[in-house]
């Protein structure tokens, strides 16, 4: 069995969590894998949890009621290749731990949780893109271009916080890629290179699966799992 934890505070009436469990069994379906779901509170974090799950989804809806811990469990899969799919909140809290632990600005900071940081490499988007389906452009040869089979898309969100314009090149400055953008190039998908699976994007690809037409990026996310799975299997431990 192949085991996914969401990490996030989970609301039965949020939409987009509604829309995570869904879209993981389309996936899950649409591979024949034998797949396990469970949402970790953030404040229920401990290290053990990465010898219990092959994966893990960074969820959206934030803010998460333990900020040290969710950054040290995106911190652990992105270090030890555990696959990673960080959506809406989840790649807004990807963006702090890289600025943190390998841009080396142990200050940075999240304006959800301190309006008024010094370096706060995220906060409120102009306007706000709650609600809204926008195109998308991605890098050739880049694992989300691989997994959509395109380098376009059109995707939905539901975020009011996104990178801080100001801190843009401090981000393309260092090993993380920038591999998705809107019309206007404002950065919409990250991934960390050398990595079997570690995405991040500002969008909720969730929102956009089907029973009959699962969305690529989440199957793509599913089947990094199982090969994991696969992997622990044959060596415990890893």
């Amino acid at each position: 069995m192949t085991r996914i934890a969401f990490i996030g505070e989970y609301d039965p009436s949020s939409p987009t969590h509604s829309a995570t469990n869904a879209a993981f069994r389309h996936s899950s379906d649409r591979l024949k894998a034998d797949v396990s779901t469970g949402w970790v509170s953030t404040e229920s974090l401990e290290d053990a949890m990465f010898d219990h799950f092959d994966a893990v989804l960074i969820a959206p809806g934030g803010p998460y009621r333990d900020l040290t811990k969710a950054l040290a469990a995106i911190r652990f899969a992105r270090e030890n290749g555990v696959p990673c799919l960080g959506t809406c909140a989840g790649f807004q809290h990807m963006v702090i731990e890289y600025a943190r632990n390998v841009l080396g600005v142990a200050n940075a900071e999240h304006a959800e949780y301190r309006p008024d940081a010094a370096e706060a490499f995220i906060t409120p988007l102009a306007c706000s893109l709650a609600g809204r389906s926008m195109g998308l452009t991605f890098e050739p040869g880049s694992k989300v271009a691989e997994a959509y089979g395109s380098t376009s898309a059109t995707e939905q969100y539901f975020c009011n916080f996104g990178v801080d314009p100001a801190r843009v090149e401090k981000l393309k400055g260092g090993p993380m890629r920038v591999t998705g953008a809107d019309a206007e190039g404002v950065i919409r998908v990250i991934e960390w290179p050398d990595s079997p699976f570690f995405v991040g994007t500002l969008f909720v690809p969730q929102a956009r699966s089907l029973p009959t037409k699962p969305h690529p990026l989440i199957t793509a996310f599913v089947r990094a799992a199982v090969v994991r799975a696969k992997q622990r299997v044959v060596a415990p431990g890893v």
